[in-house]
């Protein structure tokens, strides 16, 4: 038979007291009341709770007391502050102290209940089962990185907005997944958006939704990413790139809980995590007037910064190794080594893509390479003046290549009546070359 939870509610004001009890007790939970941080404090050494709900304004202290107490003694326990409502200042300030999440006065139920069933499944599983997890999916010794886990582990336990910051190509939106997959919402969905990929006039549709008729080319009814991701995490990456009059209806949407569809007469409740990152430096932006400050102490609640991998380069002999197999099973080939003077040459490059560069550069080296062994120059590693010039114009000659690419494969597949060892030597290059780039570029 199920164990039922237990609830400890705080609070001396009887009405909220009794209102939460009701609502509780109607979810099959057992409510324990307390209605000052003394009878709290006994309550909590006492009885093994699943849950504390507690006001900030007690007689004698502050609700924040209460939330460091439990943080650092009973740090199992979810526990979430009721706040008066739009004082978000002081659910920002809960949330860095430790609480789970927060709920405003007048105490909407229906926010009450579904903070309540995502805060009970908060208890942590097999300890050992999610660090391996974890290690499989970020992968890295260092010492960074094993930090960086643990803070995930804590992060994925809380509601808390987390603004992640750190380089293009070193695994921001990987961390974003991990805190999904660890923390209570891990079966709802996850939805990441690139907020620099939406074109500025249809924002405001694709974050909140439209009705039916309510603009020129709106044919039917389209739910909005907030509603996509209900129960769930949104994840807005590259958030900076958000124009200032989307910034101002995104902040509203996360404080009120709630979206109003273009051309619908109600507003919708969402219940959703928010996850962001930039590679920018938000702060800076803040500075110069050019992302908003309120969202920006909305949405940094807490900060994890994700390390380059310039960093991390003791990573480096382990993550090669990863990708090496990841690809050579993709193309269904024995993957190759990497030599001592291949593994130093990338050991002191610099990878200003990060581990995004470092895949790359593995997957062109695998088809380049003789014997099965990835030499120094199989890497082609660009030089730091080549890496510079190269960036801004490296997406369109790359989709250049690749259409010349093309065109050359399929005429040496045609003159070779689609006979591929035949093929590759037409071009000039390996049976394993040609069956990469056939790969890669979509001809297999």
């Amino acid at each position: 038979m199920k164990k039922q939870s237990i609830a400890l509610i705080v609070d001396d004001e009887p009405d909220i007291l009794e209102l939460v009890e009701i609502t509780l007790s109607r979810m099959d939970i057992i409510t324990h009341t307390a209605c000052n941080l003394a009878e709290a404090r006994k309550r909590l050494a006492c009885s093994d709770y699943d849950l504390c709900l507690t006001d900030m304004k007690l007689p004698d202290g502050n609700g924040l007391d209460l939330i460091k107490h439990i943080a650092a003694d009973y740090p199992q326990i979810p526990v979430a502050m009721i706040t008066a409502h739009g004082n978000m200042e002081a659910a920002i300030t809960a949330l860095k102290s430790g609480a789970f999440d927060f709920v405003s006065k007048p105490v909407d139920l229906l926010v009450l209940r579904k903070l309540v069933s995502t805060a009970l499944k908060v208890k942590p599983k097999d300890k050992t089962n999610r660090e391996r997890r974890s290690r499989d999916t970020l992968l890295g010794d260092s010492e960074v990185m094993r930090k960086i886990r643990n803070k995930i582990t804590k992060l994925a336990r809380s509601q808390a907005p987390v603004y992640i910051s750190g380089a293009s190509g070193s695994g921001k939106e990987m961390v974003a997944r991990l805190i999904h997959d660890k923390g209570p919402r891990a079966e709802a969905p996850f939805i990441p958006v690139n907020c620099g990929a939406i074109p500025e006039n249809l924002m405001e549709s694709e974050f909140f939704g439209h009705k039916k008729g309510s603009f020129t080319g709106a044919d039917s009814d389209k739910i909005g990413l907030f509603q996509a991701a209900d129960g769930g995490t949104l994840f807005l990456d590259e958030v900076a790139d958000l124009p200032l009059h989307m910034q101002v209806k995104l902040l509203r949407a996360i404080q009120e809980k709630s979206v109003r569809p273009i051309g619908a007469a109600q507003e919708i409740g969402i219940d959703v995590r928010i996850l962001s990152a930039t590679h920018k430096d938000l702060a800076v932006l803040v500075a110069d007037n050019e992302f908003r400050q309120d969202l920006f102490y909305r949405i940094n609640v807490i900060e994890l910064n994700v390390p380059s991998l310039k960093e991390r380069r003791e990573d480096i002999p382990l993550l090669a190794e990863h990708f090496l197999n990841k690809i050579s099973q993709q193309m269904q080939l024995e993957a190759p080594t990497l030599s001592d003077t291949a593994l130093s040459s990338l050991q002191r490059y610099s990878f200003p893509g990060n581990v995004r560069e470092l895949e790359n550069i593995l997957e062109r080296a695998l088809t380049l390479c003789e014997n099965n062994q990835i030499e120094p120059e199989d890497l082609q590693l660009p030089s730091e003046t080549e890496t510079q010039a190269t960036t801004q114009t490296e997406k369109p000659l790359d989709s250049y290549l690749d259409e010349q690419q093309k065109d050359a494969i399929q005429k040496a597949l045609e003159q070779s009546k689609y006979n591929k060892t035949a093929a590759a030597k037409l071009l000039g290059i390996s049976f394993r070359q040609l069956r990469y780039r056939l790969k890669k570029l979509g001809l297999d």
